[in-house]
C-alpha cells in the first residue's frame, strides 16, 4: 500500500473520493463545511507536488437519477472559497462519459475538477465494477479521503480500488488520520478506557457496547437509552424513553461486563420534564423513581460529577453519544459536563476520540472540539469500526497490498 504522504503527485490526475455531503440551505448555500475544510490538506498536498485533483462524491439521496437539488454544482463557489483565488476549480456536469473524459484530459498541474453526484448512478451503490472502472479511466491514481463512506461498498469506495496498481491507491491525509485514531482506542488503548455511549436506542449501539466489553474498563452509558437499563433492573422510569423488547438485552450486557471486571455506570440522577417540549416544566429526581407522566431527558448533577471523575482518571477515552436532549438548553448540563471533562482529561495526557453525529455536534456546540485528540467525520462508518466489522472502503486498500 502506498503512503500518502511519501507519494509524489507531480505530473499525475489523482482521482479523490471525498466525503462532500455537507448541508445546503434553501439558496443551495453551504450550512456545515466541516467535511470539506477536512478535506484540504489532502487536495493542497496533491497541488503542491504538481498534480492535479479530481474529486469525486454524493450528495443526499437522489432517488431517480439527477436532479437540482442534489447536483453537486452548489458546492463550487464554497470549494473555490476554501482552495483561494489562486486554484482553478473546474465542475464536470457527469462523473462519467464523454463531458468528464474531455475535463479531466484537459486539466493541468494545480488545477481541481469536482465530478457531479456520483449517485446520479444506481451503479454507485451497487457496487458496479463497469461503473468504477469508467471512473478509474479519469486519472493516474486512486486517494480514498471520505472515511465517513468507508462501511459502504460503493463503486467509488471499495470497488475501484481494483482498476489502480497497488502503488497508485491510498488512503488521503483525512482517512490515515481517522483509521490511526480508531485503531488507537481500539487496539492500542491505555488503561484505564472508559467508553461514554449514548443516544437514544439500546438497539443501535448492543454491537459496539458487546464489542467494548472485550477492551474497556468502564462504559458510562447516558441518554435515552439508559432508561432500558433502569427498567431492567427494576426501576422505574416513568414516560422516558425504554425498548421494552430490549430489556433482557441490557441484563445481559450487565451481567457479561461483571464477568468481564468492566464497570458499568448507569445516571443515579436525572432531569426530567412533564413533557418533550424546550418550554417543559422540569425537576431533578433519582433516575429509578420517575415519576408517572415524566420522562427522563438529561442525567443529572450526581451523575454528571460521577461520570466526570471516571473520564478524569481514564487515559482512553472513545465518546459516542450525547447524555441527554443537548439541542434544548434545560436538557444540555449533563452532556456540557461530559465536554469538560473529556477536554480536562485530554490535557491531563489522555487520548480522547469524538464520533458519531450527535456527539461531534455537542462537542463543536460547546467549544471543546480543539481540546480533544481527535474528532472523527465518519459517524456510522465510526459505529462499524467499534462493533468489529471489516469496511470495504479501508479493506479495498489494505487488502490489496
Amino acid at each position: 500500500m502506498a503512503t500518502f504522504s511519501s507519494f509524489n503527485f507531480k505530473g499525475l490526475k489523482a482521482l479523490v473520493r471525498v466525503d462532500f455531503n455537507v448541508p445546503l440551505n434553501e439558496a443551495f448555500e453551504v450550512t456545515d463545511d466541516t467535511r470539506m475544510t477536512a478535506a484540504l490538506p489532502t487536495i493542497r498536498k496533491i497541488l503542491a507536488d504538481g498534480g492535479s485533483v479530481i474529486l469525486m462524491s454524493h450528495l443526499g439521496r437522489p432517488k431517480d437519477g439527477p436532479s437540482e437539488k442534489y447536483s453537486l454544482k452548489h458546492l463550487l463557489p464554497h470549494l473555490s472559497a476554501l482552495l483561494g483565488k489562486n486554484v482553478p476549480v473546474l465542475f464536470a456536469g457527469d462523473c462519467i462519459g464523454e463531458q468528464a473524459h474531455l475535463t479531466a484530459s484537459m486539466l493541468r498541474g494545480g488545477e481541481v475538477l469536482l465530478l457531479e453526484n456520483l449517485r446520479f448512478y444506481k451503479e454507485e451503490e451497487s457496487g458496479d465494477p463497469g461503473f468504477a472502472e469508467n471512473l478509474s479511466w479519469l486519472a493516474d491514481a486512486y486517494v480514498n479521503d471520505a472515511f465517513g463512506t468507508a462501511h459502504r461498498a460503493h463503486a467509488s469506495t471499495a470497488v475501484i480500488a481494483d482498476f489502480f496498481p497497488a502503488d497508485r491507491r491510498m488512503f488521503g491525509l483525512l482517512m490515515e488520520a481517522e483509521v490511526a485514531s480508531a485503531e488507537k482506542v481500539l487496539h492500542q488503548s491505555e488503561k484505564p478506557f472508559v467508553a461514554i455511549i449514548g443516544g437514544a436506542k439500546v438497539s443501535d449501539k448492543i454491537l459496539i457496547i458487546e464489542n467494548l466489553l472485550e477492551r474497556a474498563t468502564d462504559i458510562i452509558i447516558g441518554g435515552g437509552m439508559a432508561y432500558t437499563f433502569i427498567k431492567a433492573r427494576g426501576g422505574k422510569i416513568g414516560n422516558s424513553l425504554c425498548e421494552d423488547d430490549r430489556l433482557q438485552t441490557a441484563l445481559d450486557i450487565i451481567e457479561k461486563a461483571q464477568q468481564k471486571g468492566v464497570n458499568i455506570h448507569l445516571p443515579s440522577d436525572s432531569v426530567i420534564a412533564d413533557k418533550f417540549d424546550a418550554a417543559a416544566a422540569t425537576d431533578i429526581v433519582s433516575s429509578d423513581a420517575v415519576p408517572d407522566g415524566w420522562m427522563g431527558l438529561d442525567i443529572g448533577p450526581e451523575a454528571s460529577k460521577a461520570f466526570a471523575e471516571v473520564i478524569k482518571r481514564s487515559k482512553t477515552i472513545l465518546w459516542n453519544g450525547p447524555m441527554g436532549v443537548f439541542e434544548m438548553e434545560k436538557f444540555q448540563s449533563g452532556t456540557k459536563a461530559i465536554a469538560e471533562a473529556v477536554a480536562e482529561s485530554t490535557s491531563s495526557g489522555a487520548f480522547s476520540l469524538v464520533g458519531g453525529g450527535d456527539s461531534v455536534a455537542a462537542v463543536n456546540r460547546f467549544g471543546f472540539n480543539d481540546q480533544v485528540s481527535y474528532v472523527s467525520t465518519g459517524g456510522g462508518a465510526l459505529l462499524e469500526y467499534f462493533e468489529g466489522k471489516e469496511l470495504p472502503g479501508i479493506a479495498a486498500i489494505t487488502s490489496h497490498t
